[in-house]
């Protein structure tokens, strides 16, 4: 993830990498010279943020310590890319939006596939009203991950990983949340564990009631035994879709689906993913003066429905309603 950070970086001119922070000032060193970088390498977050040339940081750390990063970088006065999920509890998700607002940061949460081609085409064929409301959104995220992953010791764990949607899924979820652009507001969910190395269940599926009167289903598997797999379902007053492919009543004597020949979120490759228009947007939106489209407080529901999900399953999937209240 820092790798592909770095590349998308690189790409922009507005922006120059000064600082790399790792787990240790040896790491930090390594990383700068394999990427042949003259940056000053730094072995712990409060040494980068104190680093009076850093404007912004981006955290592509184990997801356990986002909250806490997004926290100290907050009140260092730096602009954030928080990769995703923002936080694993209610509680320091919490923290994070507070000391973000204290501090009057700009935040970019990293749901990245806001910028993926097939995700701008949809978004257009709404905004053309081709769809009419949408009543019923379904996506999926299957993905087997496993040792291939280098963050697997980690991400495979509750403490640091979360569980199926926090870990990964969550893409789906704000995905659902984005094309419907509604809140989720209660949900009902199953997990169940598919042999796979992880210590939480990692195949999980909820269906759940959104503010706009829609209906919707998520579901995150990181054990399915497949190549990577997103797939995003919408029925409208008016159409649907199905990825690429749309079937709208606007189109009088349309027969059938019309495919679109558009890249699809369908690469675990993260050199794959759109980087470069997250990181072009948040750079967009310093230069103007106005809050991305992913800050940090507009990322709350999405969080609070995967860990509401969670609460839900090992409830025997009651139904819990969002948000979420704090412990």
């Amino acid at each position: 993830m820092a790798s592909a950070h770095l590349e998308a970086a690189r790409s922009d001119p507005r922006c120059r990498v000064v600082a790399v922070g790792g787990s240790s000032l040896e790491r930090a060193s390594r990383f700068c010279a394999e990427n042949d970088l003259d940056a000053a390498p730094y072995g712990s977050i409060e040494s980068l943020l104190a680093d009076a040339a850093v404007d912004v940081v981006v955290l592509a750390t184990p997801n356990d310590l986002h909250a806490e990063e997004t926290v100290l970088a907050a009140r260092a006065g730096k602009h954030i890319l928080i990769e995703k999920p923002a936080a694993l509890d209610i509680a320091s998700l919490e923290e994070s939006v507070a000391a973000v607002a204290e501090a009057g940061v700009t935040t970019l949460v990293g749901f990245v596939l806001h910028w993926n081609p097939m995700f701008d085409l949809i978004s257009a064929q709404i905004q053309q009203g081709l769809l009419g409301r949408i009543f019923y959104a379904e996506v999926n995220y299957w993905h087997e991950v496993g040792d291939w992953y280098q963050g697997f010791a980690w991400a495979r764990t509750r403490a640091a990983g979360g569980n199926a949607l926090l870990c990964a899924g969550c893409h789906a979820v704000d995905a659902l949340r984005y094309f419907t652009g509604s809140e989720i507001t209660a949900l009902s969910a199953l997990a169940t564990r598919d042999g796979t190395a992880h210590e939480y269940p990692s195949t999980t599926v909820f269906v759940c009631e959104l503010a706009s009167g829609a209906i919707g289903k998520v579901s995150a598997s990181l054990g399915a035994r497949m190549p990577y797999q997103f797939d995003v379902d919408l029925l409208g007053t008016q159409g649907s879709v199905r990825n690429n492919r749309l079937y709208s009543k606007q189109f009088p004597g349309l027969d059938g689906f019309v495919e679109f020949p558009v890249e699809r979120p369908d690469s675990a490759d993260v050199v794959s993913h759109p980087f470069t228009g997250e990181l072009g947007h948040m750079f967009d939106c310093l230069d103007q003066g106005t809050d991305t489209e992913l800050n940090l407080a507009g990322t709350v529901n999405t969080h609070h429905a995967c860990i509401a999900a969670e609460i839900s399953a090992s409830e025997g999937g009651r139904r819990v309603e969002l948000p979420l209240a704090r412990p």
